[in-house]
């Protein structure tokens, strides 16, 4: 039997009571508190925003202060209490909790809920993580856009409330576990980043040697287009443009990569409004402006661009889509030396104008399946260290859930 077992047979061999969070604990809502509050020094504060971001189950240093002046306004959070986030846009953070385990009061502001307590504050940190309490709040939490729950009504969720030393030892437990797991992701990180580096040098290496031809037949980008274009952004004072089903390609999002989805969308009549154009899948994308100037990517679905990005439609009867993605890649530090300014900006006649190697098609699809191979081998290597991550924070979130989860005490 393990320890955690002998105590609750110890402690409570008929079962764990379960009471209202507002039966153990007194609860108080904050106001007041923003960003621009900050100072370098002063009363520690948590603003309920960092509690999303910032923090993780429990913590003993702030990262924000404010001036003792407003804090003699703000709602004080005592040793041991909980933050709890009263708001979000989202029903996962509604109700995330950090513990405060530092020695001296600290503040905090709106949206925020504190609950007092003489609980283990780890232990009820880790409670409110759990697909028990996410089961128990949601039928609290109420809002569309902006989701929302009321002091009172954290107050009647129901937890399980173990005596004292079951709740120290399952807080060990689980300390230890997010400790090792910690450690491991570090080192699964570590380990990754050296394999990638090797790999992305071994891709390079026999991306510029097949890249690189004695006699070739060598033209300028434009000989083998049917169509280059590039786009548009709607007018900045209408921000229906940008609620829309049209999907809308950004600079910040081209990276040697192929896209699937785009990251905004614009509405019909925001593209009526700009100069943005459709273009077919398969084209091949070019960066012209900002910090991924030069860089490239294909897209694999009909989309529309911003102003900044040089979209060529290749013809393939002269030239393979994939070929001449893989050419500008290779070449992506010459075409960014053309640049100008600080982030090297290009511009569409550079890119036109771009000599590229035309090598007979058949021979240009043989280049293309070697390089496609060491691309996709890197791209899985990528995905493969966040699959495992989140594997190990599953079996994680599991064994937590096991911890937490109690007969509950016969009536």
């Amino acid at each position: 039997m393990s320890r955690i077992d002998d105590l609750i047979a110890e402690y409570c061999p008929n079962g764990v009571e379960r009471k209202p969070l507002g039966a153990i604990a007194k609860l108080y809502r904050g106001n007041g508190l923003q960003k621009k509050d900050f100072t370098d020094k002063g009363i520690g504060c948590i603003h309920y925003g960092q509690i999303y971001t910032r923090y993780d189950t429990f913590t003993s240093q702030t990262i924000s202060f404010v001036d003792k002046k407003l804090a003699d306004k703000l709602l004080k959070v005592h040793p041991n209490d909980l933050i709890v986030t009263a708001t979000s846009e989202n029903l996962e953070d509604v109700c995330k909790a950090v513990a405060w385990l530092g020695g001296s009061d600290i503040v905090t502001g709106g949206h925020s809920i504190v609950v007092r307590h003489h609980q283990n504050a780890k232990y009820l940190s880790y409670y409110f993580q759990t697909l028990d309490f996410f089961q128990r709040k949601r039928a609290y939490v109420h809002g569309t856009k902006v989701m929302e729950i009321k002091k009172d009504d954290l107050a009647k969720i129901v937890v399980p409330v173990p005596p004292l030393p079951v709740q120290e030892e399952i807080v060990r437990i689980l300390d230890s576990f997010s400790s090792l797991e910690a450690e491991l992701e570090a080192e699964l990180e570590a380990e990754l980043e050296a394999e990638l580096e090797a790999r992305r040098k071994q891709y390079a290496y026999y991306r510029n040697e097949l890249l690189t031809f004695e006699r070739v037949v060598t033209v300028c980008i434009q000989d083998i287009c049917i169509r280059i274009c590039s786009g548009g952004t709607p007018s900045s004072k209408r921000h229906d443009y940008y609620d829309g089903n049209v999907p809308w390609l950004r600079t910040q999002d081209i990276d040697f990569n192929v896209i699937n989805q785009t990251s905004a969308t614009i509405s019909d009549e925001g593209l009526r409004n700009s100069a943005a154009q459709w273009i077919p899948a398969n084209c091949v994308i070019v960066a012209m402006y900002g910090a991924t100037a030069a860089k490239v990517a294909v897209n694999s679905i009909p989309l529309t661009t911003n102003q900044a990005c040089c979209n060529l439609q290749i013809d393939e009867t002269k030239a393979d889509v994939r070929y001449v993605f893989h050419w500008l890649s290779n070449e992506y530090e010459h075409l960014k030396a053309l640049g100008e300014g600080s982030q090297s900006n290009i511009n569409a006649k550079k890119v036109k104008s771009y000599p590229i190697s035309l090598p007979p098609l058949e021979e240009q699809r043989r280049i293309v399946s070697i390089l496609d191979r060491f691309d996709k081998l890197t791209n899985d290597l990528s995905s493969g260290l966040p699959a495992e991550i989140e594997a190990r924070r599953k079996q994680y979130e599991y064994y937590r859930d096991r911890l937490l989860s109690f007969d509950e005490l016969a009536v």
